[in-house]
């Protein structure tokens, strides 16, 4: 039993550990490991709460499915917008009075670990709910596509939020935070939508591939903006 629950959570923690390991290196002055673990546990925790307020808005919305023609349609873009506010929240709670981040970049940064914790708690779930019916080689394909596509969209979508956000704060206006967090909350509904219209349909995956590529390309854009920017960045 013990083994078991080692398994899971080996399997469920892989893919974010990666990607944890690949962004750190972006930032030229690390973070402690303290914040690190504190913003990654609290992307977890939200994970948690995204998940209770997205059962309870399913069954809202069952409840009057019959009224509303496009009940699913809109429960998976609305899931989009729980997701990152979700994140967007317990970051910059998380990070408030701390004196964190200390340069711009580092609001991308703490933006990427939150989601790195949220995916990985939904990795151990899936983990544990196919742990029983799957053998070790069927969980490693998993591991490997949990780690190619929702892991990688997660981090994306919050470095292209952080991006934004850490914007508003430098200009001092808002405009750019609400046009990150709507921006990246569509385009993770999108591929969200997509993926479950295309299931076992692989030459159809092509639009959540483009949108992986896009959030990729703003994110790296916005690695290279935020380094030339010296001034501290304080949370707001």
């Amino acid at each position: 039993m013990m083994l078991e629950k080692c398994i899971i959570l080996s399997f469920g923690l892989v893919p974010s550990l990666i990607w944890l390991l690949f962004y750190l290196r972006k930032d030229s002055h690390p973070e402690s490991n303290s914040m690190i673990i504190k913003i990654f546990l609290l992307g977890a925790v939200a994970g948690v709460l995204a998940f209770l307020l997205e059962k309870g808005m399913q069954k809202g919305i069952t409840l009057i499915g019959s009224f509303f023609a496009f009940s699913s349609l809109v429960i998976f873009f609305i899931s989009g917008f729980i997701e990152e506010g979700m994140k967007w929240l317990v970051v910059k709670w998380g990070l408030s009075k701390t004196g964190e981040p200390d340069e711009p970049v580092d609001g991308m940064l703490y933006m990427i670990i939150c989601a790195l914790g949220f995916a990985a708690l939904e990795n151990i779930a899936i983990a544990a709910n196919t742990f029983v019916n799957y053998s070790i080689w069927q969980l490693s394909g998993i591991l490997l596509m949990r780690f190619l596509l929702p892991t990688f969209l997660h981090a994306l979508c919050s470095g292209v939020l952080g991006y934004f956000w850490v914007l508003a704060m430098q200009k001092n206006r808002s405009f750019y935070g609400a046009l990150g967090f709507v921006g990246v909350s569509l385009l993770h509904s999108s591929y969200n939508w997509f993926i479950m219209q295309t299931a076992g349909q692989k030459g159809k995956i092509l639009l959540p591939v483009v949108i992986l590529i896009f959030l990729s390309l703003v994110v790296s854009y916005g690695f290279q903006h935020l380094k030339k920017i010296k001034n501290v960045c304080k949370i707001k």
